[in-house]
């Protein structure tokens, strides 16, 4: 074990670009998540039709081959992307075709009464949705985006077939150099877990601070 902690700065390298790829991606997928799930309840047919080729292309192949068409084939056609903007917009991308459906389904779920309600205040689209859908929707969506996120920092570790020195590519250079498997392995299992432990208790906080703030409105509503 005294061989890894020789790579402890290598491993720390490591983590820090698993924990900036997760960051970064998630917010590219949060906005394509928005984006695309209300773009696929707009009243206009081509938005919704371009929205739903979007999500079926990315929900239907896979996010390795996403990355290396964007890593090696790209520059084929004259686009060159650094490794690390390859890896945030196949991460992105493939993830947020998961959350374009957790926001289109969050959105519906608002009662009907509600719809209703902001269509006789004379709400436009923007302000139906800003003011009256988002807000009661979002608590919905907190929970399914909590195990998006998850998910998203486990894919990082595919970025390490383009180059990309995370947690797993720093694994592999320490067996190439130490010949052990188990131990470097075993190190980056622990350090994701305690990684994923993180990203649970966050949306975890995000949730209970959403309901406590719905608890004081409705108590406020009420009093008055």
């Amino acid at each position: 074990m005294g061989q890894i902690l020789e790579f402890t700065p290598l491993l720390i390298e490591g983590t820090w670009m698993t924990i900036k790829l997760t960051v970064v991606s998630a917010i590219l997928a949060l906005v394509i998540s928005f984006v695309v799930g209300l773009s696929r309840l707009s009243r206009s047919r081509s938005v919704r039709v371009l929205a739903t080729i979007y999500l079926e292309f990315f929900r239907g192949t896979s996010a390795l081959v996403q990355m290396f068409f964007m890593f090696y084939v790209l520059p084929l056609l004259g686009l060159t992307l650094s490794p690390f903007i390859a890896g945030v917009i196949a991460c992105g991308f493939n993830l947020g075709s998961y959350g374009s459906e957790v926001v289109r389904g969050a959105v519906q779920s608002v009662g009907k009464g509600q719809h209703e309600a902001s269509t006789a205040l004379n709400y436009t689209v923007y302000q139906r949705y800003r003011y009256v859908l988002i807000p009661q929707a979002i608590p919905m969506m907190i929970p399914p985006f909590g195990n998006l996120l998850i998910e998203l920092m486990k894919l990082t570790a595919v970025t390490s077939l383009i180059t990309i020195a995370d947690l797993t590519f720093v694994a592999q250079i320490i067996r190439a150099q130490t010949a052990m498997t188990l131990e470097p392995f075993l190190l980056i299992l622990v350090i994701y877990f305690l990684i994923a432990s993180v990203l649970v208790g966050f949306t975890d906080f995000i949730a209970r601070s959403i309901a406590r703030k719905r608890h004081i409105t409705l108590a406020g509503v009420r009093r008055s």
